[in-house]
């Protein structure tokens, strides 16, 4: 959904490029986090 703006939002009123530019500035994603603890872990067995 566009706003009068030129900006797509969600029918609650989120700026969705404003949250994908944030969540990739944010760092690791749980998963990532997981998959690197796990390697760490299986290395020292």
């Amino acid at each position: 959904m566009e706003n009068g703006h030129g900006k797509k939002r969600t029918v609650s009123g989120t700026d969705i490029e404003e949250v994908k530019k944030l969540n990739s500035e944010s760092g690791l994603t749980y998963n990532q986090v997981k998959q690197l603890l796990g390697g760490q872990y299986s290395r020292k067995k």
